[in-house]
Formats: structure tokens, C-alpha cells, sequence
């Protein structure tokens, strides 16, 4: 598996995965599958411990991401962002050759086709290594969608947004009340807390920074999508 180290947020289906180093931290990139989705690997300086946000697609692809040797990553956990069908494929494979434990919101819990070790809501931490992040429930797109925030004590922070929060506006919904929901959601617990700052990774496409994006919300709420 060939991984550039020149972090630009762009993957290519079928290409190289894109490395970017923090102080505590590794956040990898790679793009899996035909619906292209992004799979991120956050892995703890320190430990070696490792969490995978949606083993999407692509096993191998995956499996060849963590490495084969005795020094392989240790991949501890592994986030479901949604329930959508397109951010599990590799789920059950994955969990299976590493046993590491699986997590997602109860909400989306049922269609997936591991049974969660542990389900979290809003406001909760999840370890990666030495380091943590926070779960912050978006609720729309899916009734138990999540994204997960790394505050970064040497930076700025990273939120990883699953198909709640695009460049371009938020996530798919399938009724005016979800998109409300959603929309809401994005603004108070996402905008009004963070920094501009602040860097998020989609569930697929490019990346972008709440700066860049706080201008539009105006635009996305009048639209209605």
C-alpha cells in the first residue's frame, strides 16, 4: 500500500492512501469502493493503537493499510459513522481478521451486520491509544448518524463528519423535518462550538474547514438541502 505523506485531503478511487502527522497522532486517508467512500485510520504515536472511522468497502485494501509484518498496526476499534450499507462492507471482514471491537450509535445499530460491542451517544469518548475523540450526534441524514472530534492539544481540531457535513452543504435527507433536524444539528453542535479553523474529513470527497463553509449555512438552510 503506497502512502504519500503530502496531506492534501484528496484520494483517488483505487489510489494512494494520504498520510497526516500530528503531534499524538496519524490520520490516514483512503478512498475504497465504487461509491468511492473514505476510510480514515487514526493511529496513537505513542501505542501503535489504531481506530478505523467505517471500514467501507475494500478488505484488502484495509487489511493492506494496517500492514502484514509483526509491526502491523494494532487496530483496536472500528466506528460505524451511519447505518448506510455503502460505510460497512468491509466491517464484518476487518473485525474478524483483527477482533478489534465495533462501535456505533444505538440508533443505527439494528441493519448492521456486526452487532456493536459498544454503543455510544453524544457526548461520549472513545480511546485511540494515549489520545481520545468525541462523539457528536447529527441526527438527519440517519436517525443515529455520528461524527467524531479530535481536539488536538498541538493544533487545531479534526471532526470526522461521515455523510452528515460536505463541503457544499450537509448530508442527504429524505424529508423536510430530517433536513431541519439536520441542519440544526450541524450549526449548534458543530459551527457554534468549533473554531474555524477546524478541519473536517468527510465520509467521501474531499476535505474542507469549517471556516471555508460557515459563510453557506444561510445559503444551505434556504435551500432546503
Amino acid at each position: 500500500m503506497e502512502i504519500q505523506d503530502q496531506y492534501t485531503g484528496h484520494v483517488e478511487p483505487g489510489g494512494a492512501a494520504t498520510r497526516r502527522r500530528l503531534d499524538a497522532l496519524t490520520i490516514t486517508k483512503l478512498s475504497v469502493g465504487p461509491m468511492d467512500n473514505n476510510a480514515y485510520l487514526l493511529t496513537c504515536r505513542r501505542t501503535g493503537d489504531a481506530l478505523l472511522v467505517d471500514a467501507a468497502n475494500d478488505p484488502e485494501r484495509l487489511a493492506d493499510l494496517l500492514g502484514h509484518e509483526d509491526d502491523r498496526l494494532r487496530l483496536r476499534t472500528i466506528v460505524t459513522t451511519h447505518q448506510h450499507q455503502d460505510h460497512w462492507q468491509a466491517l464484518g471482514p476487518i473485525a474478524g481478521q483483527t477482533g478489534s471491537y465495533t462501535v456505533a450509535h444505538p440508533e443505527d445499530a439494528g441493519p448492521l451486520p456486526v452487532p456493536p460491542d459498544r454503543l455510544v451517544e453524544h457526548g461520549e469518548t472513545i480511546q485511540v491509544g494515549e489520545s481520545a475523540v468525541e462523539v457528536i450526534h447529527l441526527r438527519g441524514h440517519t436517525p443515529g448518524s455520528i461524527a467524531l472530534l479530535y481536539r488536538d492539544p498541538a493544533g487545531h481540531p479534526h471532526l470526522f463528519t461521515g455523510d452528515s457535513l460536505f463541503p457544499g452543504g450537509v448530508g442527504k435527507t429524505t424529508s423536510p423535518e430530517a433536513f431541519r433536524s439536520l441542519v440544526d444539528d450541524v450549526e449548534n453542535r458543530v459551527f457554534n462550538e468549533l473554531p474555524d479553523t477546524t478541519w473536517f474529513y468527510p465520509g467521501h470527497g474531499d476535505d474542507s474547514t469549517l471556516g471555508e463553509q460557515r459563510p453557506k449555512l444561510g445559503e444551505w438552510r434556504e435551500r432546503g438541502w
